[in-house]
């Protein structure tokens, strides 16, 4: 196993992790109320793919 021969500076550790960050949620348009929700949800409405799966 190769062994570390010199301290890695912060800057090289961040340079590195520039890559390690969050990416954010695709959101989509409910066809029913038009409010954003995340794809593959039930809206806040109470529908799903168009139809009303709970009523209010």
């Amino acid at each position: 196993m190769a062994v570390q021969q010199r301290r890695n500076s912060k800057t090289r550790k961040a340079k590195r992790r520039t890559h390690y960050k969050l990416a954010a949620p695709t959101l989509t348009k409910c066809p029913v109320c038009g409010e954003y929700k995340q794809a593959h949800r039930m809206c806040g409405c109470g529908s799903y793919n168009g139809e009303t799966i709970v009523g209010k």
